[in-house]
């Protein structure tokens, strides 16, 4: 059995645990740690070879994604996770890491809270250049992007830079990975 942290109860793991059936906790809050997490499963489930087979052109695109960041201009980046109220993700977070290798700079990074609410007037003088508006785990839709018109001046509102996002790409670890890094480069990408 896997289970994560955030998504699963103690309580429900430890009684996973009592009745005998082996769980994995995994916990990844770094790109790097995700493609590890899939090296440590096939180490547990017999299957390292396959797991190698993953994760080769995960850590390549990954070291591809360090070399990119070291030469061209960090967009500046909000990314929400939730509405009424709206809410993001700080530095603390695998989202945060996942819009740092593909480019980004989150705006909220350096809040106190894994992830705080804000409002749109504080996005607004953030000045994101970027707005990616995920569907997961709030589903953003079309309609959402009008919350941002009363904020014209903002760059990622003046610039049509506000982009509807598969979640998937942004907070899956594992095999989804390499699929983040090939798709979001280009939306980060001034």
């Amino acid at each position: 059995m896997l289970a994560n942290v955030e998504e699963n109860l103690k309580e429900h793991v430890e009684a996973l645990r009592a009745w005998g059936i082996p769980v994995f906790v995994q916990y990844p809050r770094t790109v790097a740690e995700g493609i590890r997490m899939v090296e440590e499963l096939g180490a547990i489930t017999g299957t390292e070879e396959r797991a190698r087979e993953i994760t080769a052109p995960l850590w390549a695109l990954y070291r591809q994604g360090e070399r990119l960041g070291e030469t061209r201009r960090r967009a500046r980046v909000f990314c929400p996770i939730w509405r009424n109220p709206y809410m993001t993700i700080n530095r603390d977070t695998y989202v945060h890491d996942m819009l740092a290798l593909a480019g980004g700079d989150n705006v909220f990074a350096e809040r106190s809270e894994r992830y705080p609410e804000v409002t749109l007037d504080e996005v607004a003088a953030a000045r994101p250049e970027v707005v990616l508006l995920p569907d997961e785990p709030y589903r953003f839709r079309k309609v959402h992007v009008q919350d941002f018109a009363p904020y014209a001046d903002v760059p990622a509102v003046r610039d049509g830079r506000i982009h509807l996002v598969d979640g998937k790409l942004l907070a899956w670890h594992g095999p989804r990975i390499g699929e983040a890094l090939q798709m979001l480069p280009s939306l980060l990408h001034l």
